[in-house]
């Protein structure tokens, strides 16, 4: 079951958000703000967050940036009621994956999420499909020498 962090100081929209995840068999995780949200990251598998830009105590960019900071590279969108073009570009260029205006598209957010989440499982089907390879590669020769050994034996 994949997990996502829902990061909002709106009661409302929390409640929203959750809701809308769970009908769609996503487990989710709440905090109301950039603090709570980052001692949750840091004891729990999160899969997608899903942060809203202007909050009390900490914003948006700057738990994208603390987080990104940590070394982690969970997949994160941001949501504003207030965007602009400025804080759109420091979102994407902190990393953030997305950028999400209020009143919130429920439909176009799971697009987002689901998209996401699919690059992220490709992403990790590569690392082991190429680990597979190498491990193919580099076994070849052991293979060959086995098979001179073996063959100068018996002959």
């Amino acid at each position: 079951m994949r997990r996502i962090l829902i990061v909002d100081d709106e009661e409302q929209i929390r409640s929203l958000l959750v809701d809308f995840f769970k009908m769609l068999n996503y487990e989710t995780v709440v905090a109301s703000n950039g603090t709570e949200a980052l001692a949750i990251i840091n004891q729990n598998d999160i899969d997608c967050i899903i942060s809203d830009l202007i909050m009390p105590d900490m914003d948006g960019i700057e738990l994208l940036k603390q987080i990104r900071s940590r070394g982690k590279k969970t997949p994160f969108i941001i949501i504003t009621g207030y965007p602009t073009v400025d804080s759109a570009i420091e979102a994407i260029k902190e990393g953030a994956y997305d950028y999400v205006s209020k009143p919130l598209k429920l439909n176009e957010v799971r697009f987002k999420v689901e998209r996401i989440l699919h690059v992220k499982t490709l992403e990790r089907s590569n690392k082991r499909l190429t680990g597979v390879a190498w491990a193919f590669l580099i076994s070849i020769p052991i293979w060959l020498v086995l098979g001179i050994i073996f063959g100068k034996l018996w002959w």
